[in-house]
């Protein structure tokens, strides 16, 4: 079944264009309705009140999800949640957008877009390829993952733990009263300091969650790339506890593709890489199919 979820939501997400089904319009109505209801006043700007803001949909999910007893509506539900949770189009046009400009030779609109796609999605400084093989993994690769290890609550979790992550430097402070400035003043610090706090025990839970999971993604990609080069560099990294997640997945998939173009053509590099991450997502499809009907999942 849960084969069949896959199949159907990787098919539908990409014609699934209306905001409804994207997940981060429903993130936003779910922050805002925690926001007017007043659901977590008590914990504001704290680690409670982020991983409340994860788990409570998540254990909800669950055990929605538990009291199906019919398995058309399990799958038909499961399925959905997958869809939603693939949901990027956001992404996929910037992606689109960024070759439009590289086509017509707009070099600057192509550093604006990369770098908006960047402060958007919160990641580190990095190429417009490189950027492209995170987000694949990130949006599709790692919600396979979890929803064929863990069921829709998992794909769920892995998916509401990166945009609590991405919007964390989206978060609003509250506006400064003229009338008391300075208490306004020493209120903003506490909060800023307090909201820097819950990003980096996030960026902590993330980056355990990803560790296992994007050194098993890297050695797709050099599966599917070139083998005999990239195994040194993934060998070095596969015991590294320091470095990010996304380095560790980029400095392998750099080394799985050849790269002969030309210096001054910045559209080679993204669709390179963009294609060996396709790769490497069908290669984990195949593997999670084989694995599903061998009885070895389920």
């Amino acid at each position: 079944m849960s084969l069949i979820s896959l199949l159907i939501a990787l098919a539908a997400e990409r014609y699934l264009s209306s905001s409804a089904w994207q997940f981060s319009t429903l993130y936003q109505r779910y922050m805002a309705l925690i926001k007017r209801t007043k659901l977590l006043a008590d914990f504001k700007n704290s680690t409670v009140q982020s991983y409340a803001v994860i788990f409570i949909p998540v254990i909800a999910c669950y055990f929605l999800l538990e009291q199906i007893d019919n398995a058309l509506l399990y799958l038909i539900a499961s399925t959905l949640i997958l869809i939603v949770c693939f949901g990027c189009m956001k992404t996929r046009d910037a992606y689109k957008s960024y070759l439009v400009s590289a086509l017509k030779g707009e070099l600057t609109s192509c550093e604006l877009q990369q770098l908006q796609l960047q402060q958007d999605k919160n990641i580190a400084s990095m190429g417009f390829g490189q950027t492209m093989v995170w987000l694949n993994y990130r949006y599709f690769i790692a919600v396979m993952l979890f929803f064929v290890l863990f069921g829709p609550a998992g794909a769920l979790f892995y998916r509401l733990l990166t945009t609590v992550n991405e919007c964390a430097n989206d978060q609003e402070t509250s506006e400064v009263n003229k009338a008391d400035e300075s208490v306004e003043t020493n209120e903003n610090a506490l909060d800023n300091k307090s909201r820097q706090e819950v990003c980096q025990n996030n960026q902590q839970l993330l980056f355990w969650v990803d560790w296992l999971p994007v050194r098993l993604v890297a050695f797709g990609y050099m599966f599917v790339g070139h083998f005999s080069k990239a195994m040194p560099v993934w060998l070095e990294n596969l015991f590294e506890f320091e470095k990010p997640p996304s380095k560790v997945l980029i400095a392998v998939a750099q080394m799985s593709e050849d790269f002969m173009v030309d210096a001054g053509d910045c559209t080679a590099e993204p669709c390179l890489l963009v294609k060996l991450a396709k790769r490497t997502l069908l290669l984990f499809l195949v593997i999670i199919a084989v694995l599903i009907l061998t009885g070895i999942l389920s």
